[in-house]
């Protein structure tokens, strides 16, 4: 097209879109939906635009191509069938640490999870197998992100590699601590069966289909060498050279084969100019090894500090081809002279193609991504992590990163993501929602536009009621804040005024955000305003140094003219503005403290304001310098009194008030207890006297996020939290029960739809946006079967 016609048709796009804009308030709301991910076993729905978060583990089934497995860091585990298509997010509790296919069965996958489980269908249902169900009673939920053990007699190591005979499928071997474990009863019963002295955090076991079916050959790769039992006897191999630990591993069998070939990926360093560590290919199952990086190092400058591989896949049926993910290789002075990407060998490591091969500002002709690229630029993804390779097809591999899932089925000639896809002009989600969101931002005056406030990839927008989405981050590029937006306002009266919270550090109020740290400093951010209905921005923090900024809150009875507004800034405190946001005054008197965490504001139907400050510490540890607290103000924040919390309680999370009754508050609470302790505390919390006594209203969960209520019915209160569940109640509070499908591990606060009735958005941290009805769906399925240990038997 020639370039005028372009500009021609561009103008066109901006006017249609001015004029979408204009008549916007003449838009009916339509439900969200999720076209491209895979459907649910439920009601419920993702949506948004997929990825944004850190993806792992990439498993291909060696029955079928299209049946992939991915884990996220947040405790997501998703499935597809469909080569990657689309995705369906399931959850134990916890993120797998591996994921391994029965080779007779299509239908039956092991995963460890906080304990080893089994599906017979595919994934759709899970049952525990160790430790023992019928001597496991329950769960003990503890520390600040409700980590758990099972409840049990028995001693049991985390299973760190399984492996299932190629002819018997009741017949397994587990790396557990220092013990080859075997089980002939399908994992019923196990018997230790390692080498004298142990093995060494086992990292793999491949076995010989060829050996006696009674007394199989068996290679396990340990921390840096492998051990062989062959004949009934255990020998052990030298460690690979310059090797102290590998942290990828994997292997294949030629075809006629007696030794599975292995790829080991390692910490490298330079020794007498020669790269110790690195790629190590053994070709005899590990009795000798050789290294692999020529490739890497004859690209790089002298005195480069070593590269680094990430991960490293193998095909299982043809381990001459293998894929290896790579980073920091410089080739020349400039700090972003650095190549990283994914290689692939087709002879046994002997030569690797640097197919896709980026920088941090040019991006490989071979990536076919979908929006990370485009926003962030490539080093925002950078090289894989995760690489799995189709067990029966050399050229299908899946590679995960910082952002994405990525695909190829041509052997690197196209790496394609499959985390999200093009949709009305737009992105939407595959089912690989993983990234932490804080609320679900309806536009009053168009109820067809939606925003979602994000961490790690700031704020998005969509214009059709939450199908598709577009990034919303327009002038916060230069800020160095648009990692996360926490907040966001609109102005109830002007079309288009609306106010944002940002922050360049994401996840907060965790105490991983500053951990070892002295001081708040580092949390850093500010106020943006649009005029143009979210779709740019200009910071207006004038007078407010840079503070992360979690929340906003607008008085409603303040002029048009000259809104007053409340932030809170986490390490800074109260921040006011009576000229639309223009400029700030900080308001902290009466609150302790020289770096209050501000995190949540709210005001009653008289004006009157409250502020939850988020506690410090990680264990709850009572009554010192780290507890959270409540504070009220009935004079515009000139002045703060303190609110007794209730005994023993220092977490407080949120606060919600009764619009008919100022004095009736409700406060969701994080329990206390260090990492193996019970926690105790947390829950929610009822004041009927404007917070001079408290009662406990619910303690089925100890790490409540917030408590929210219907608009349409103040006794309709919805609540959401770190262990696997949201909650309704429908009596103010005095009764509640679990909304069924919702079981995602980490849930953050309940959204009322206020376009569609009895629909609710559920934010998650670290599983994107969960959509579906408001009273649950009591015919949903749980995903952990086993009956007694499910999250409907233990009360979440």
């Amino acid at each position: 097209m020639p370039d005028a016609l372009k500009a021609i048709a561009v103008l066109f796009c901006l006017t249609a879109i001015v004029s979408l804009g204009a008549c916007a308030h003449h838009r009916a709301p339509m439900p969200p939906s999720s076209p491209m991910s895979a459907q649910r076993l439920d009601s419920w729905i993702l949506i948004g635009p997929g990825g944004g978060g850190a993806q792992y583990l990439p498993t291909i089934s060696p029955h079928d191509p299209n049946v992939v497995l991915v884990r996220c860091d947040m405790t997501g585990n998703y499935i597809s069938t469909d080569f990657g298509e689309s995705w369906r997010i399931f959850n134990l509790r916890t993120s797998a640490s591996w994921f391994v296919y029965d080779p007779l069965d299509p239908q039956t996958i092991y995963t460890w999870a906080g304990g080893l489980f089994r599906s017979e269908d595919l994934g759709r249902s899970w049952h525990l197998v160790v430790p023992h169900p019928d001597r496991t009673t329950g769960i003990t939920v503890s520390g600040d992100h409700a980590g758990w053990r099972w409840d049990t007699p028995e001693n049991y190591e985390r299973i760190t590699a399984l492996a299932i005979d190629p002819a018997n499928s009741n017949k397994l071997y587990a790396a557990a601590g220092s013990s080859l474990l075997f089980s002939e009863d399908y994992g019923d019963t196990w018997r230790d069966i390692a080498l004298e002295g142990g093995i060494d955090r086992g990292m793999a076991i491949f076995i010989d289909a060829d050996s006696p079916p009674d007394d199989r050959t068996l290679f396990v790769l340990e921390a840096n060498r492998v051990s062989v039992r062959e004949g009934g006897e255990w020998r052990r191999y030298d460690p690979a050279p310059g090797v102290s630990r590998f942290h990828n591993v994997s292997g294949g069998w030629a075809a006629g084969a007696t030794r599975p070939v292995i790829y080991g990926a390692a910490p490298a360093s330079w020794r007498d100019g020669e790269l110790e560590g690195g790629i190590l290919v053994s070709r005899d199952g590990g009795e000798s090894w050789q290294t692999s990086n020529r490739d890497f190092t004859d690209l790089m400058m002298e005195g480069a500090a070593a590269p680094y591989f990430p991960a490293i896949a193998t095909c299982a049926s043809d381990p001459s081809v293998a894929y290896v993910s790579f980073r920091n290789v410089r080739y020349g002075p400039d700090r972003w002279d650095l190549y990283f990407g994914t290689a692939r060998t087709t002879d046994t490591g002997a030569s690797w193609d640097l197919a896709i091969r980026e920088t941090m500002y040019d991006a490989s002709p071979r990536l076919i991504d979908a929006w990370v690229t485009a926003l962030f630029h490539p080093e925002w993804g950078e090289s894989p992590f995760g690489l799995g390779v189709a067990p029966t097809d050399p050229d299908i591999a899946f590679g995960t990163d910082w952002a994405r899932t990525m695909r190829t089925d041509d052997g690197l000639q196209t790496w394609r993501a499959v985390f999200s896809k093009p949709y009305n002009n737009a992105w939407t989600t595959t089912g690989l929602d993983v990234t932490t969101c804080y609320g679900v931002h309806r536009d009053p005056h168009d109820p067809q536009r939606l925003f979602v406030t994000y961490s790690d990839k700031g704020l998005w927008r969509s214009e059709d009621g939450g199908t598709s989405w577009l990034a919303a981050q327009r002038g916060m590029e230069e800020t160095g804040w648009r990692n996360t937006c926490y907040w966001m306002v609109f102005d109830p009266d002007v079309e288009g005024r609306v106010w944002s919270g940002w922050s360049r550090n994401h996840d907060l109020p965790r105490p991983k955000m500053w951990r070892g740290r002295e001081t708040m400093e580092h949390l850093q951010g500010g106020v943006a305003t649009s005029s143009d209905g979210g779709r740019s921005w200009r910071v207006t923090s004038d007078g407010m140094p840079p503070t992360a900024v979690t929340h906003i809150l607008l008085d409603p009875e303040s002029p048009a003219d000259s809104r007053t507004l409340y932030a809170t800034g986490f390490g800074t405190g109260v921040w006011k503005s009576t000229d639309s946001g223009a400029t700030w005054a900080l308001k902290n008197n009466g609150i302790r403290g020289s770096e209050p965490l501000a995190w949540r504001l709210a005001m009653d139907r008289e004006g009157t304001i409250y502020l939850v400050v988020a506690r410090r510490s990680e264990d709850g540890s009572l009554d010192d310098d780290y507890d959270g607290a409540l504070y009220r103000s009935t004079d515009g924040a000139l002045s703060w009194q303190e609110i007794h919390l209730p005994e023993g309680v220092n977490g407080p999370n949120g606060i919600h008030i009764d619009p008919r009754d100022p004095r009736r508050l409700y406060v969701a609470a994080w329990g206390r207890g260090g990492r193996g302790r019970r926690s105790t505390d947390g829950g929610v919390y009822l004041s009927a006297d404007g917070g001079r006594s408290w009662e406990n209203v619910f303690d089925a969960n100890q790490f409540v996020y917030d408590v929210t209520a219907d608009p349409r019915n103040p006794d309709t209160l919805f609540i959401a939290g770190f262990e696997s569940s949201a909650w309704r109640s429908d009596d103010a509070g005095e009764t509640w029960r679990r909304l069924g499908g919702f079981n995602f591990k980490w849930g953050h606060r309940v959204v009322p739809d206020t376009a569609i009735r009895d629909r609710i958005f559920v934010t998650t941290f670290g599983g994107g946006v969960w959509y579906g009805p408001a009273d649950g769906d009591p015919d949903a399925p749980e995903d952990i079967a086993t009956e007694h240990l499910s999250y409907r038997a233990l009360g979440q």
